[in-house]
């Protein structure tokens, strides 16, 4: 009997095994009680090209609940900005076993707007 994190986990690797083989930089979420983090990972998995989070000490002044759709979305513009400044445009969307909906569809759809191709 898996347990709730075992069943997301196993959604995740399903994913990121998909991903691996377009072989393309994949934009990676994580999403806990307090924040949201969202990752650029290179398409071999070597290395993180780009990061924001809730949890970044400039970041906590903007918003004051990490934990919600609209800290979210601001999380998304940010990474956006943070890929196009290191020359990303398209990436994998990576949700990491998390079900599309609530803060991690608002974070997707902030990135899209803001001009990330997934």
């Amino acid at each position: 009997m898996l347990n709730k994190k075992e069943q997301r986990l196993r959604r995740a690797r399903q994913t990121r095994a998909r991903i691996a083989i377009q072989g393309v930089a994949r934009l990676s979420v994580f999403r806990s009680n307090l924040h949201i983090y969202a990752s650029i990972i290179s398409g071999d998995g070597s290395k993180i090209l780009a990061s924001a989070s809730t949890a970044e000490k400039e970041f906590r002044t903007e918003v004051t609940n990490g934990g919600n759709a609209a800290a979210a979305s601001a999380v998304g513009k940010r990474i956006a900005e943070k890929a196009k400044a290191a020359g990303i445009d398209k990436v994998a969307f990576d949700r990491a076993g998390f079900a599309y909906h609530g803060r991690v569809k608002a974070l997707a759809e902030a990135a899209r707007e803001a001009g990330l191709q997934f």
